[in-house]
């Protein structure tokens, strides 16, 4: 399943997010506005498409492309704390393996995410780092993936909260799945 770019448009009206109106209403998008902080971005934005190549189901491609889009459709404050978090991920991976995150292979990239624990641990905006690693950077690119259309097609969720068209699908009969639970 190949994600695009208009599919990250899609999750982050779905999801709420302002920066991603106002950057859609007005066709431009984070990464065409110049500010002292565009390199603090691209690199959050980098470690974001290494941490959804770890995490994103194998049958997903175009990672870059939607991840590079969602991030630049999130309000500054949630991209300024996305930063923070991608910043301290580079750091522990430059101490733990001698690179930045983003500069390791995938298997690399999830031994350092598994070595800190980030899958047994919870998401705390305000935690330790694995929690806040987390919470601001896998959290974020599994809703990006899982808000949009075709991502939430993975998981059964063929209408995702905030798509039009809904009415089709409640339309079609329950799968072979529901209907063999249900008895007359």
């Amino acid at each position: 399943m190949r994600l695009t770019r208009r599919d990250a448009m899609l999750s982050l009206v779905a999801g709420g997010s302002a920066g991603a109106v106002g950057a859609y209403g007005s066709g431009a998008s984070r990464t065409d506005r110049t500010s002292d902080s565009d390199a603090d971005g691209d690199a959050a934005a980098r470690t974001l498409v290494a941490v959804a190549e770890v995490v994103y189901p194998s049958e997903v491609s175009g990672t870059d492309e939607f991840v590079t889009q969602y991030a630049s459709g999130l309000t500054d404050r949630r991209s300024a704390s996305v930063a923070a978090a991608a910043d301290e991920l580079d750091s522990y991976a430059r101490r733990t393996r001698g690179s930045a995150f983003a500069d390791l292979s995938v298997d690399q990239r999830d031994s350092v995410l598994r070595g800190m624990g980030v899958d047994r641990t919870g998401a705390s905006p305000d935690g330790s780092l694995p929690e806040r690693v987390r919470y601001y950077l896998v959290d974020q690119v599994l809703y990006g993936l899982y808000t949009s259309p075709k991502g939430g097609q993975l998981i059964g969720m063929e209408n995702p909260v905030g798509y039009p068209g809904g009415y089709e699908s409640y339309q079609k009969p329950p799968t072979t799945a529901r209907s063999s639970e249900v008895t007359d």
